[in-house]
């Protein structure tokens, strides 16, 4: 049975707020066991708890903003556009990708595959 729509909006939402502000262990909470990471899309995919910790850790000291754009669900997979900004003092990095990603029955993210690249990151002045 697939998670109800409002289950995988939840998680996509507290996904993105996790990912802006939130610790490792807010993010990793809302993986279920044995989930997948592969972001970006061509990089070798994660597959261990202690691979996801030291991919989500090196976000969490940042200061960031976080905003889901777009949303589309369809059973248990959801794509969303959502945009990152990072403070970096005098400057600030923005990254809108898209995710990917798939659901168990409690809500819980199996796999992520993000879809961005180099030329996606935006540097502005503050």
């Amino acid at each position: 049975m697939a998670p109800a729509a409002e289950d995988i909006r939840k998680t996509v939402e507290r996904y993105v707020e996790a990912v802006a502000t939130g610790t490792v262990d807010d993010v990793l909470a809302l993986y279920a066991e044995g989930a997948t990471v592969e972001d970006p899309v061509g990089t070798e995919p994660r597959t261990s708890v202690e691979s996801l910790r030291e991919f989500y850790s090196v976000l969490e000291p940042m200061q960031q903003t976080g905003e889901l754009l777009t949303l589309r669900i369809a059973g248990n997979s959801a794509a969303f556009h959502f945009s990152l900004v990072t403070d970096l003092g005098e400057q600030k990095l923005e990254i809108a990708p898209i995710d990917v990603m798939t659901f168990d029955d409690s809500g819980k993210i199996t796999s992520m595959k993000a879809y961005w690249g180099q030329e996606d990151m935006i540097t502005r002045a503050d």
